[in-house]
């Protein structure tokens, strides 16, 4: 019996790369999932039924069971229709991992409105509006008597939390937005028997690979037999444990590359000076200018 036997999920972005190796892990793990993944490119362009249908396939072909949803997650109808699509072919929602995500990217001097609109709208946007249409369901169940065991892993990112990274302005706003909104939910949804969790994950994936200055890091050939620490199914397993039953964990960010996982804490105060009398300029620049900026 697998460790998320009977469990019904939704994963979005699961057509490719990291969330690929979600849906496979999860219908491998006994789950039910609806594999959403609009199809488009790297900048959120376009759009394929193909590879959330393949992936579908794949997982038929294992013995498990999935349907196809390939609506853009940052559609608010859209995203109505991926949580009912679960609820009306699998009987009710369990577990939802939001992973879909997009690039954009430009220097802040020369990003135009639609490279940061269209980021924010794919990237967070399309994290609140499965989020929002999955706490609606268990809401309204909780409230009919029903027990919820829920959870949803968000995906968050290094470029928005622990290493900025220059050109990512969009994104790195973006995947903060996602932590902050991950502890909010947290608080939320825990009295409708839901888990709020989320990851910073680094792998190999075409957004990577497409990243100045990583790109030529995640290119590199792993020798045959050797630990490829940027496979995108070292990502999964912690992804499934946070969708188990059992899991107890809620308010958390948890870093993940190769083998190694990393609890995350946000802002901590690193410095502080307090005055009783009215503050002047020149008294706040002598003493903030005695810190350690760390610049």
């Amino acid at each position: 019996m697998g460790a998320l036997e009977g469990r019904v999920a939704v994963i979005t972005g699961a057509g490719r790369g990291i969330g690929r190796e979600h849906a496979l892990l999860y219908a491998r793990e006994g789950a039910k999932v609806v594999v959403n993944d609009l199809g488009g490119a790297n900048d959120g362009s376009g759009s394929d039924a193909g590879p959330a249908q393949q992936v579908v396939d794949e997982i038929i072909a294992l013995g498990g069971e999935a349907v196809a949803h390939t609506e853009s997650v940052s559609s608010w109808e859209g995203a109505r229709r991926l949580i009912d699509l679960a609820v009306d072919r699998f009987g009710g929602l369990d577990v939802l991992v939001n992973n879909a995500g997009m690039l954009r990217d430009g220097f802040i001097a020369g990003l135009d409105e639609s490279q940061w609109d269209a980021v924010i709208d794919v990237v967070l946007k399309g994290h609140f509006a499965p989020m929002h249409f999955a706490a609606a369901y268990w809401k309204d169940r909780a409230k009919d008597g029903g027990q919820n065991n829920g959870a949803v892993i968000n995906t968050a990112s290094a470029s928005g939390i622990t290493m900025p990274n220059p050109g990512q302005g969009n994104y790195g706003a973006a995947k903060a937005g996602i932590a902050a909104l991950t502890l909010v939910a947290a608080d939320e949804l825990e009295r409708y028997g839901v888990r709020v969790n989320a990851i910073a994950p680094i792998a190999r994936t075409r957004l990577t690979l497409a990243t100045p200055g990583m790109g030529a890091i995640f290119a590199m050939e792993v020798p045959e037999g050797e630990f490829d620490m940027f496979a995108p199914a070292n990502i999964s397993p912690l992804v499934a444990w946070l969708g188990t039953e059992d899991c107890q964990a809620t308010g958390q960010v948890y870093a993940v590359q190769g083998g190694c996982i990393q609890r995350l804490q946000g802002w901590t105060v690193a410095d502080q000076t307090d005055t009783d009398d009215p503050w002047t300029i020149d008294g706040i620049g002598e003493r903030l200018s005695a810190w350690k900026l760390g610049l």
